[in-house]
């Protein structure tokens, strides 16, 4: 179990850097403004479009293995629970009964 931990934990750090990484490759909506005069390089490896696009779809796939692992981790790192476990208010005691006055009596005065 240590192991696949372990493991969950290196693939969480990876796709977390990936992220990071491809969120700084993106340029903002405002760079093509620019990009459109001249200051900017416009074309690419993948082309004027594609470089967009491949970087979304990766950061998209990136981020979505980063959510499952942070979720794997969740599940194999967390304590083992009794279903009657009431977390946090599992030390409290139950309120004693109130006992109820009978019907047919009256509060002395």
């Amino acid at each position: 179990m240590d192991f696949i931990t372990s493991l969950v934990l290196i693939v969480n750090v990876i796709s977390a850097l990936a992220v990071i990484v491809l969120v700084l490759m993106q340029h903002g909506k405002g760079a093509d403004m620019g990009a459109a005069f001249g200051s900017g390089s416009a074309g690419s490896v993948f082309g004027a479009s594609g470089s967009a696009n491949f970087l979304s779809r990766s950061t998209g796939i990136c981020a979505a293995v980063f959510f499952v692992t942070c979720m794997a981790l969740v599940l194999l790192t967390a304590p083992k629970s009794s279903r009657g476990d009431l977390g946090v208010m599992s030390g409290v005691a139950s309120a004693p009964a109130v006992a109820s006055q009978p019907v047919g009596q009256k509060i002395p005065d």
